[in-house]
């Protein structure tokens, strides 16, 4: 029976019927899937320990045979990489939650995402070892994945005046969550209900973290308040922009004023 093999991340696990999971995989090799693990409950030697949320995976599976807009069949699954210490700390549970809920809901079925890829096992393998603390690697993968989806806001220059970010003289420039734009304080006419003032400071530390290599992340050293207000403007604009409020999102606001 035809199929293909990958390594995969899983993204969402729903149960379907009395044994059977509904799984949705971000995949090296193509993209994003949705596949049925059948008696996947009953069925210790092909599944055991491997289809847990945000955990990596070497899948393999097979096109069903008779109805050819089934769902693909996950046939074997082997684990690579489980991120206990992930699992085990709540923060860095809700971080990774917000992540790949972001990812699928906002990738569509079958298209090949391997960049995205990369960035999500970055971010989960740093978060898991501890490499980059928990709040940098979230900003990290927030600006990463806007630009790989091709919405990246523009945080360079005054949109207005084309002012480069660093020769507009206030320290403070209003970022308008509607246009996706920074715009200077000498260019404000009618400021958008939809926005906030920003510091020119958290702006160029999130633009170093999205233009330069990855391998080097862990290199910048954000301070506590680029680190709030980064999380504020974030955690605002994607949700504006995509339209939609992520539950897991919500969690982790929760769970910092807990704190």
């Amino acid at each position: 029976m035809p199929g293909f093999i990958t390594d995969a991340i899983l993204l969402r696990k729903i149960e379907y019927g009395d044994h059977d999971f509904i799984i949705s995989f971000l995949t090296k090799s193509r993209g994003k899937i949705s596949v049925i693990a059948k008696n996947a409950k009953k069925s210790v030697k092909r599944f055991s320990g491997a289809l847990d949320l945000f955990s990596v995976n070497h899948i393999q599976c097979t096109f069903p045979k008779k109805n050819k807009d089934g769902l693909i069949i996950l046939s074997q699954v082997t684990l690579e990489n489980g991120f206990g210490n992930i699992r085990y700390d709540v923060f860095k549970t809700a971080y990774a939650s917000y992540w790949i809920e972001l990812i699928h809901f906002w990738l569509e079925e079958n298209k090949v995402q391997s960049q995205l890829y990369d960035l999500l096992l970055f971010s989960l393998d740093a978060i898991n070892t501890g490499a980059i603390s928990k709040e940098v690697i979230s900003l990290l993968f927030q600006i990463r994945f806007m630009s790989l989806s091709g919405f990246s806001p523009n945080i360079e220059n005054c949109d207005q005046c084309k002012t480069s970010l660093d020769l507009i003289k206030q320290k403070k420039v209003i970022f308008d969550f509607q246009e996706g734009r920074i715009i200077c304080q000498n260019c404000i006419k009618k400021r958008s209900k939809h926005g906030m003032t920003v510091s020119k400071g958290t702006l160029k530390q999130l633009f170093w973290i999205n233009n330069t290599d990855i391998s080097r992340a862990d290199r910048i050293k954000f301070s506590r308040f680029a680190i709030t207000e980064g999380q504020l403007l974030l955690e605002a604009f994607i949700p504006f922009h995509i339209g939609r409020e992520f539950k897991s999102l919500q969690f982790l606001r929760r769970l910092r004023l807990e704190k």
